[in-house]
């Protein structure tokens, strides 16, 4: 194992200690005045205070968004002029880029270098929305001499975002750049472990020109302010991203409202690899797609199924690459796996590990690295030999552990695959054509990728099956959530309507 020392010590210039909601244009606290604690994963030390917000709060910044929907200019306004304002934000997103990667590394424990990255994502999604709106058509359908029939898309309302704490920025921009393109105004609820970059989204909108009131930020828990906002009355809509389980409450409580829905949830995603593969590529990917962003991403291929006939070879340099990966101080360029996020998702994780040495054989790491004995840090974990229904094959840990089980056959492989309550993502690793487009047809998975690690392109749908999901956003599917699809029929001649209760000259009744 590889090791840079903890720098505990760092701390980012001008670092805010207490964190507002930002309502109708205003930063303001808690109408009660409730605040959390806000760590820093590498310490554990609380850096910072948040505001906590309750349905009071929510209240006010769902009455904000709604009176900026009914009455302010942002949903009237063209598709271009609204684009000008989402390429102004991703300008903003880009001048920042070292400072918000530097924040959410904070904030986070991600590696410095997988955090830059994101900065530049999120600012990509918000011109992608920009482009997609101006380019936004519809189909017109026309019966010959009787009616021409179109579709007008309207914006829905007001929007409730819950995003996760993995990711945060660029996760929160999934969200926000298809919202505020389509004309709606939202309300944004980040994960109460990492709220420290949202708040940046405040002063960006307000730079580019998004008239107060069309964004709002409530930060707090989930099971105060992230519950009021789901109940909301006046919140039809809900894009949440999280546990399947937290998924599961959203779904029970948006009932009785009849809200509109889209939920990216757990995933236990397989990485299948055949005998024929590309050895070396497919394991550069499947170290890459469990052990980047500290394996907490919902994507992880963290069930790697291999062909018995190349698994012993396969395990072997698996399990010797996983013990050279960098892990440190996030700060460093030079580590691969920083700290989790929180203490409370550490133990979680620690508690897989130690479940995983009765249920696999341990090949690289097991706990915590021995030159890292303060912050949230997990060593990359590899058990092989894991049953199907072991519960590391099972559940979802989100951290950076693996589980390696060996197939016979293409029949087997796909069995194991499917073979848990997720269906969000999966890969495939053979030269074989006809096998890979059929196993990929045959797999329950909402994403599949061939030969690659997850590699996103913003036109497809994203989002997952079973346990992993409900509904698609990404291009159009996104378009399609957040507006409503009017149709509008129009008579072009006469109208031959049956005349129903009509009585002719001279005929009695």
């Amino acid at each position: 194992m590889t090791f840079t020392a903890a720098a505990s010590a760092h701390r980012p210039a001008d670092l805010p200690t207490h964190l507002q909601h930002f309502i109708n244009g205003t930063f303001v606290d808690s109408a009660g005045g409730k605040t959390f604690d806000v760590l820093d994963p590498v310490s554990n030390a609380n850096y910072a205070t948040a505001a906590a917000g309750q349905a009071e709060d929510v209240d006010r910044a769902v009455a904000a968004a709604r009176e900026a929907f009914l009455h302010g200019p942002w949903p009237k306004l063209k598709a271009r002029e609204r684009a000008r304002v989402l390429n102004r934000i991703a300008d903003a997103v880009e001048a920042q880029e070292t400072r918000l990667a530097e924040l959410e590394t904070f904030d986070t424990g991600l590696p410095i270098t997988q955090a830059r990255g994101q900065a530049l994502r999120a600012a990509e999604n918000f011109r992608f929305f920009a482009d997609l709106i101006v380019a936004q058509f519809d189909d017109a359908m026309k019966v010959p001499g009787s009616q021409i029939n179109y579709v007008n898309r309207k914006p829905i309302g007001v929007a409730g975002l819950i995003t996760p704490w993995n990711t945060p920025f660029m996760l929160e921009s999934w969200k926000l750049a298809p919202a505020l393109a389509t004309g709606n105004t939202v309300v944004l609820k980040p994960a109460e472990f990492t709220p420290l970059s949202a708040s940046l989204w405040a002063r960006i909108f307000q730079d580019a020109g998004l008239p107060d009131g069309v964004f709002n930020l409530v930060n707090g828990l989930g099971e105060e302010a992230g519950d009021a906002l789901v109940k909301h009355p006046d919140v039809p809509l809900i894009s949440f991203t999280g546990e399947t389980t937290t998924g599961q409450t959203i779904f029970r409580n948006a009932a009785a409202n009849l809200k509109g829905l889209s939920m990216e949830l757990g995933g236990k995603s397989p990485c299948v690899v055949f005998a024929d593969a590309d050895l070396d590529a497919a394991i550069d990917s499947a170290l890459f797609g469990v052990f980047s962003l500290n394996g907490e991403r919902c994507t992880a291929g963290s069930r790697i199924l291999v062909d018995r006939a190349i698994y012993d070879e396969f395990c072997a340099k698996y399990a010797a690459r996983a013990k050279t990966i960098v892990v440190g101080d996030p700060h460093d360029p030079k580590t691969e796996v920083g700290a989790l996020v929180h203490p409370e998702h550490y133990a979680k994780v620690a508690s897989y590990v130690e479940i995983g040495k009765s249920e696999g054989r341990l090949l690289a790491g097991g706990g915590r690295p021995e030159h890292l004995p303060e912050g949230n840090y997990i060593a990359p974990t590899v058990f092989a030999d894991v049953a199907p229904d072991a519960r590391i094959f099972q559940e979802e840990i989100f951290g950076p552990v693996v589980a390696i089980t060996p197939f016979e056959s293409d029949e087997e492989a796909l069995a194991l695959a499917n073979g848990v309550k997720y269906g969000l993502a999966a890969y495939l690793w053979t030269t074989d054509l006809a096998r890979a487009h059929t196993f990929a047809d045959g797999v329950e998975a909402g994403m599949v990728w061939l030969n690659s690690h997850n590699v996103r392109d913003l036109r497809t749908p994203f989002g997952g099956v079973k346990a992993s999901g409900l509904g698609h956003e990404g291009g159009y599917r996104s378009i399609d959530f957040y507006t409503h699809q009017q149709a509008v029929h129009i008579t072009l001649g006469m109208v031959h309507t049956p005349a129903f209760g009509r009585i002719d000259k001279g005929e009695q009744r």
